[in-house]
Formats: structure tokens, C-alpha cells, sequence
């Protein structure tokens, strides 16, 4: 299929299978028989997947395989394993996904978000690139933040802070910043807080914020559904209190800012994505339960919202981890690799 976009020359679909595993559950999830069904017609797919692939790249003949580790990508990494054709992986993640731990043994190279001995990987073979991201994205200096607090209406107010559970929200996050909101606007008179709550979270979060009554302060509580300019807001925060999102994160390392990490304990990645910054003393971070605790979330963005030496500490071990080069760095080693060949 032809692509609208000119830097893509097509489109195609191949089969592809996963493998349906549940974390916590150990051996129980093997007595659930639909998920054992649907993983061996997987099973097929993939190998159906597998000789589609070999087909496509024997016509196209590309000089090296990509692959950021998607399911779909078992398949096609495969294939080019039985054609030798070189092929990269990349981890936005500090967990490796399944699909790049099924086909690490015979990659060219595997390129990494964040410091190479988290990962499982080669070290000779491992390369920390980072996350490429919106060019909008980039160190703030103190002129910059308080040029984005004046486009945006948010120059009269002392300090800002930001929450964002990603693009889709996050109930649990948007919960536990209520739960605080009270707290945090009484101690700081001048504080602002901007609450990026998703599409389908917003009303149900204003709704949440007026049951507070919380007089005039409510005024001070501003509720989004989704932005499309996230790094003016961002940018413009003191502090930004988020989920463990990879590109997110990579996003306000970037930028250079304070993160108060909250990861949904779900999904594994944002854990371990914040186990290992917070290791690193570049964010501070609280589990859900601990978020839900009264006023703990509050008082730990109280203590800091206080200690400007703190955020500044925060946000250098942050933006020393950042890769502001990210895509150009991703494209060159993969153009590299291809000239090898």
C-alpha cells in the first residue's frame, strides 16, 4: 500500500502472533486454557508471518532490518536472520520487551534509551541512543520557562506544577493529586496546578476537584483532557509529577526538569523504568499505594516545591541521562550498519 508520506515508500502487513503471559500469576496462567489456545494459533501465525517476511525481503533487498521490538517483529527479524540481512533492535524501555529478547541473540546491534547495563544485552553490542522525540523538546533555561508561563496565562501565579498520566490519563494518578490538592494549595497560596487527566478522565477529574470545595483556591486548578503543545506545559512546570512512560520521561530529561514518578503497577515497564532513575537519583519516586496514603504525595511535592537545591539536583541527574541527538545518532548507526554490509 502506498504511503501519504514521501519518506515512506510503502506500507505492509504481515501475520504475527504473541505470547499471552500475565505477571504475578506463575503457573495458574497456565491452566487458563483460552490464553494457552489463543498462544499456540500464535504459534502458526508467526510462522506464517515468518515466510511472508522472507518473500518481502527477498523482493525489496533491504541492506539492514529496524525493529523498536513489537511482536510483528519476531517475524520479519527472523526472516532476515535466514537471509543475512543485518538487523538492529531498539529498547525505549529499561526492560526489554519479549519480542527483542526472543530474536537479541542474532542482531547486528542493540541500540538502548538508557544506560547499557540495564539491559541483558552484549556489552560490545549495546548502545545507549536514547528515545527520539519531538524537536520541540530541549533544555529550558529559566528565560525560556518563564516565556512559556507568559504565552500560556500562567506568569501570575509562584510555581506550577504539572500532572500527566500520559495520553489516555491515568485514574489512579488523577485520584491520588485530588486526594492532595487541598493540602498542597493551602501550604502554597501562589501554586498552580495543571492537571492533564485524559479525554475521557477530564470531567470525571473537575467533578472530583469541585467536591473538594475548595473556594477561590479552585481557581488555581486548572483540568485538561489532552494537549497538543505538552512541552510550553512542561516547560513553563517546576515540577511535573507523571507515570514512568519511557518517552515521556525522556521527554523531561530533555527539557531538564523535576520528575515526581508515580508507575502504574501494572505495567512492568513503568516500574522498572522508575527503579532505575530513582537508583540514579534522577527522580523521586512514589508507588501507587504509597500515592494513596493521605497527604503523602502532597507533602513529598510540599518538601520539594521548598528546596529549590533539590529540584536543581533532580533535574542535572535527570538531563545527564537525556540524549538530545536521539534520531540523529539512531539514523546514523543504522546507515552505518547497512555500509558495512
Amino acid at each position: 500500500m502506498v504511503h501519504d508520506n514521501p519518506a515512506i515508500d510503502a506500507v505492509e502487513t504481515i501475520w504475527a502472533g504473541k505470547l499471552r503471559r500475565y505477571s504475578g500469576e506463575g503457573w495458574k496462567q497456565l491452566l487458563d486454557l483460552k490464553s494457552q489456545a489463543l498462544n499456540v494459533r500464535d504459534i502458526f501465525r508467526t510462522l506464517r508471518g515468518i515466510v511472508q517476511s522472507h518473500v518481502l525481503l527477498r523482493r525489496i533487498r533491504p541492506e539492514v532490518v529496524f525493529t523498536r521490538g513489537g511482536f510483528v517483529s519476531v517475524p520479519v527479524a527472523l526472516a532476515a536472520k535466514l537471509l543475512g540481512i543485518p538487523y538492529l533492535t531498539h529498547d525505549s524501555d529499561s526492560t526489554p520487551s519479549l519480542a527483542n529478547r526472543l530474536i537479541a541473540r542474532w542482531a547486528a546491534l542493540h541500540t538502548v534509551a538508557m544506560p547499557p547495563e540495564l539491559y541483558p544485552y552484549p556489552a560490545g553490542k549495546t548502545i545507549m541512543v536514547g528515545i527520539p522525540v519531538s524537536r520541540h523538546y530541549h533544555k529550558v533555561s529559566a528565560s525560556l520557562q518563564h516565556e512559556f508561563r507568559r504565552e500560556l496565562g500562567l506568569d501570575g501565579y509562584g510555581q506550577v506544577v504539572l500532572i500527566t498520566g500520559g495520553g489516555n490519563g491515568a485514574r489512579k494518578l488523577n485520584l491520588a493529586v485530588v486526594q492532595n490538592a487541598r493540602y498542597l494549595l493551602t501550604a502554597f497560596p501562589d501554586l498552580k496546578l495543571v492537571h492533564i487527566a485524559g479525554r475521557a478522565l477530564q470531567k470525571e477529574t473537575n467533578l472530583l476537584y469541585d467536591e473538594l470545595r475548595l473556594g477561590k483556591a479552585r481557581q488555581r486548578v486548572q483540568v485538561y483532557g489532552f494537549l497538543t503543545d505538552m512541552h510550553k506545559y512542561s516547560g513553563a512546570a517546576d515540577i511535573i509529577v507523571a507515570r514512568g512512560g519511557a518517552t515521556n520521561l525522556a521527554e523531561f530529561a530533555l527539557q531538564a526538569k523535576p520528575v515526581v514518578v508515580v508507575p502504574s503497577s501494572q505495567l512492568i515497564w513503568n516500574v522498572k523504568n522508575s527503579e532505575a532513575l530513582e537508583k540514579r537519583g534522577a527522580v523521586l519516586e512514589l508507588n501507587e499505594e504509597q500515592a494513596e496514603q493521605p497527604e503523602r504525595l502532597g507533602r513529598l511535592l510540599g518538601d520539594l516545591l521548598a528546596d529549590e537545591a533539590h529540584r536543581s539536583a533532580l533535574s542535572q541527574r535527570l538531563a545527564e541521562i537525556s540524549s538530545p541527538h536521539s534520531a540523529s545518532r539512531l539514523a546514523t548507526i543504522i546507515i552505518q550498519t547497512a555500509a558495512k554490509e
